[in-house]
């Protein structure tokens, strides 16, 4: 009855699992018992395994170490992995002559060395930019050393590069100022990082390298000024993680707060199934997140218990050098902050959620209307005025099933002739396919769903034409009570109502598309109904109108304006100004 490591295999002989044990027999003959007991992931993961192999080891912490760097290895299928939905960032240091400091998205198998992962992109960036200021490295994409010397930039007038590049700062100076902003990146910030510099810099002082000791008190003041910004969200000074976790059926999602001293530093949120239970669910968390990292805290903090704590914690703290506390705590600050956490983790699980059923609602409507891919992006058009006047179009986008606003436009109708909707929304799409390559627009479409019948599909489809494209198009047709009854193409109606998802996709595209250009339609009507009131004025025409409504804003702005104010507007004399204010008097 030892402790060990058991690695299963699949048919082919590729490794799905491993896992670790105190009793390595009773662990793994439990897989191979009652089916009943286990939840949808182990017995799919069951039904896999073909063969196994097992390495017996002296003691339980062995067989945590020996099946942590096992995981990191093989990756295997059904081990918890710890993927989110952006990936890690890291901080590189090149391999070359002169070492450079870099952002990376991913490690690469390049020669070069790896600070990270953080789990915030802005941590990076805020880490990496203090980084290369305080110790005075090239911010540049200059490559050391340079052939002929150049002329130091700005940055070294600024005291924030030491200018390699105009010989002012030699390769052991740059190797040396390397070497600190590493120490820097691993634990710049942290008490035990400023203590380490400030008795470096009481030696240089001792020695009488005053030189070096202005430099070393320099950089401390340069972290302290950094640290200094950095919003505290708790008292105290505690190094720690936070994980919590969300669960609904066998989902997972679980944040991790960072704290460094008092101060949150990074979150992010990671996605799993229930592995057997949430106590060993929450334990591989831990050693799987821990595995990639040196970074370890003193404290971490649970929302719940795990399984073998005392185990996780002597690994963590062999990891780190010193004492490393695992919590669940009951009461007090702690609470608040695993509170925090884990609304984090409940607010992204249902984020996913939701976007899952809108992937599920495009998959279905591409399947319906017989496109040969899910439709990543839709666009819907739609024409509102008043009567004829004021006419506008509306553009919106939906990506992957969610409005993305970032690509939503407005059109200001310019040719078509008023109460002429089939010539506007030509004119509307005329314009936005002229920007088919302009890279401030969206992509072009998958699918394009127009709000109306047959005509408005003619109309996109003449329109596409001439720019030779071919997105398919479809119109969105409503009942007598303005509900969305069905999809019209050139081969007649296809009813939508049966299928629900399909459904409120597609009805909730034609009134947002509705919503948007009736929207723009009534600022656009206010605004001219308020210019026509300053062209009622004598002496005042359309442009000088506008050009008061440039400067005022409001016809409130307008009439608080005094005759030195308006006649200081462009093109607005002192009678206009005097005319201005006897009006609204």
């Amino acid at each position: 009855m030892l402790p060990g490591v058991y690695i299963m295999k699949d048919e082919k002989g590729e490794i799905i699992y491993i896992g670790k044990a105190k009793l390595l027999k009773n662990r793994v003959s439990q897989y191979f018992g009652s089916q009943s007991r286990h939840n949808e992931k182990v017995r799919r993961m069951v039904d896999n395994v073909y063969d196994f192999d097992h390495i017996l080891v002296a003691s339980e912490y062995e067989a945590l170490v020996l099946e942590c760097s096992l995981i990191k290895q093989n990756k295997p299928k059904y081990n918890i992995l710890l993927k989110d939905d952006k990936g890690h960032k890291y901080i590189k240091l090149t391999n070359d002559e002169w070492p450079r400091l870099r952002k990376a998205l991913q490690r690469a198998d390049d020669g070069a060395t790896y600070i990270g992962p953080y789990i915030s992109g802005f941590v990076v960036n805020e880490s990496l930019d203090a980084a290369l200021k305080i110790f005075k490295l090239p911010q540049c994409n200059k490559t050391f050393p340079v052939k002929t010397k150049t002329r130091p930039c700005l940055n070294y007038h600024m005291g924030q590069c030491g200018a390699p590049c105009a010989g002012k700062m030699s390769k052991e100076q740059y190797d040396a100022a390397l070497k600190d902003a590493i120490e820097f990146l691993k634990g710049g910030g942290t008490k035990e990082y400023l203590e380490a510099l400030e008795k470096k810099m009481q030696m240089f002082s001792d020695n009488l390298e005053y030189e070096k000791a202005a430099e070393t008190r320099d950089r401390i003041k340069a972290i302290k000024r950094l640290t200094e910004k950095q919003k505290v969200v708790f008292s105290g000074d505690e190094t720690k993680d936070v994980f919590a976790l969300a669960r609904q059926d066998d989902e997972i999602c679980f944040n991790v707060l960072r704290f460094s001293e008092g101060r949150l530093t990074g979150s992010a949120n990671y996605f799993t199934e229930l592995d057997e239970s949430l106590e060993n669910t929450r334990s591989e968390i831990l050693e799987r997140f821990y595995a990639v990292r040196d970074d370890i805290p003193k404290l971490v903090v649970l929302d719940g218990e795990c399984e073998n704590p005392e185990l996780i914690a002597e690994w963590l703290t062999k990891r780190r050098g010193t004492k490393v506390e695992v919590i669940v705590p009951r009461r007090g600050r702690q609470v608040e902050v695993v509170s925090m956490s884990k609304n984090n983790a409940y607010e992204a699980l249902a984020q996913r959620r939701s976007k899952t059923k809108a992937d599920s609602a495009v998959y279905e409507l591409g399947e319906l209307l017989g496109l040969a891919k899910a439709p990543e992006y839709i666009e819907s058009y739609d024409i509102s005025h008043t009567a004829g006047a004021d006419t506008v179009g509306g553009m919106i986008v939906f990506k992957n099933g969610a409005p993305y606003k970032a690509g939503y436009r407005k059109f200001i109708l310019k040719e078509a002739t008023p109460g002429d909707d089939l010539g506007a929304m030509r004119e509307v799409l005329t314009r936005r396919f002229s920007h088919k390559d302009d890279p401030d627009f969206p992509p072009l479409p998958d699918l394009i769903l127009m709000d109306g019948g047959e005509n408005q599909v003619n109309v996109a489809l003449e329109v596409m034409q001439g720019f030779d494209l071919y997105i398919p198009v479809f119109g969105m047709v409503k009942d007598g009570k303005h509900k969305t009854r069905a999809i019209t193409g050139n081969g007649g109606e296809i009813q939508i109502s049966a299928t629900r998802k399909v459904y409120t996709l597609v009805s909730g595209i034609q009134e947002e598309v509705h919503r948007y250009a009736i929207s723009f339609h009534h600022k656009k009507h206010q605004k001219t109904a308020k210019q026509s009131e300053l062209t009622s004025i004598e002496g005042i025409g359309q442009k000088k109108a506008e050009a008061l409504w440039r400067e005022f804003k409001t016809i409130d702005n307008i009439k608080r304006a005094d005759i030195d104010a308006l006649s200081k507007v462009k093109g607005i004399s002192v009678a206009d100004a005097v005319n201005i204010k006897r009006h609204f008097s």
